[in-house]
């Protein structure tokens, strides 16, 4: 029997092309998956809201003082902190209490998470780029220019970078207390005062955090300069600008953000540790570790000027941690396909 080519089914097209999924994407997918990560990443997101928003979220201004009502605190306080009821002297108007000069402590925190943030970002940007360009260099010239390299970075190893800091920051601040008006010290006091004292902080954090980086980066650029798909690159005529930019550079760059976000609770407690021995912000801008540091002096008659900076510090670092726990098994390439 003849079957009618009416009747044929008709041609069925079949699209052999499916468009795969990036790196990238896969990671955030990843990412979302792990639980402690999206914890984390949603308390920073809230961190970020309350630094941009601290006008409005803080009760009082951060420097204003008001004798009378030194170390009042809210009638909830002396509740947890039992040991302050022979002191305490009570005012609501403070939601966590005020210190030892009448200052509110919660809208100095509130303030204060600016500069832990403001730390926690540009410190590990700043490294990043150093590290990147310097240790790049170092591993796809190779050679000599490698060893000169990498030498400088064994030199600047070889002091501890807590005490090279403090040298750092010493320097800083007596060199440049008092420069004459005019001259580029004069430009840059007057910049660092702007920011509350900040920018001494990224010039110290700028020229100790970038060796570890830089080795990372070498170590990630002659592995991968030697692969199959480099060469490759090569007989196809790709020059060495090429190579680095279009495929050396987005294949290093996963384990590179890892490494800086795993670094950045070191960034935010080396700030804390500095302003807490008097080498960090300058008064009367709010930092954790200066409010840490004021009150530590009275920890046992009121512990809550101590305490809840220290809570603000340590659920900020925890939340970074997390981030960068959950960073570091999505971009991990061993674990691309598993659940």
């Amino acid at each position: 029997m003849t079957v009618s080519s009416s009747t044929a089914p008709p041609p069925v097209s079949v699209n052999l092309a499916r468009k795969g999924d990036s790196l990238w994407g896969e990671a955030f997918r990843r990412l979302l998956r792990n639980r402690a990560a999206v914890i984390g990443g949603t308390i920073i997101l809230i961190i970020v809201l309350v630094s941009i928003l601290a006008p409005i979220i803080a009760v009082k201004s951060f420097e204003v003082q008001i004798p009378v009502d030194n170390n009042k605190v809210p009638g909830w306080v002396p509740a947890v902190f039992t040991t302050m009821k022979p002191y305490a002297k009570y005012s609501n108007q403070y939601p966590l209490g005020a210190d030892d000069l009448g200052r509110d402590l919660f809208s100095r925190i509130v303030y204060g998470s600016r500069i832990s943030l403001t730390v926690a970002f540009i410190g590990p940007l700043v490294s990043l780029i150093i590290g990147v360009v310097f240790g790049s260099i170092a591993g796809f010239l190779g050679g000599r220019v490698d060893n000169f390299m990498m030498r400088i970075v064994d030199v600047l190893y070889a002091f501890p970078q807590i005490l090279f800091i403090i040298l750092l920051m010493a320097f800083f601040r007596s060199t440049l207390s008092k420069p004459a008006p005019g001259t580029f010290s004069y430009s840059i006091s007057q910049l660092d005062a702007a920011t509350g004292g900040v920018l001494f902080i990224f010039m110290g954090l700028g020229l100790t955090a970038w060796e570890t980086m830089a080795r990372l980066s070498r170590g990630q650029v002659l592995s991968q300069r030697e692969k199959e798909y480099i060469e490759a690159a090569r007989t196809i005529g790709a020059g060495n600008v090429r190579i680095m930019f279009r495929h050396i550079l987005p294949n290093i760059l996963g384990p590179l953000i890892v490494a800086e976000s795993l670094a950045i609770p070191g960034y935010i407690s080396l700030e804390a540790f500095l302003s807490f021995i008097g080498l960090g912000v300058n008064p009367p801008t709010p930092s954790w570790g200066v409010m840490i540091s004021d009150g530590s002096r009275i920890l046992r008659t009121y512990p809550n000027q101590a305490i809840f900076p220290a809570m603000a510090l340590a659920i900020t670092m925890f939340a970074f941690n997390f981030l960068g726990d959950g960073l570091r098994d999505a971009l991990d390439p061993r674990l691309k396909g598993t659940s």
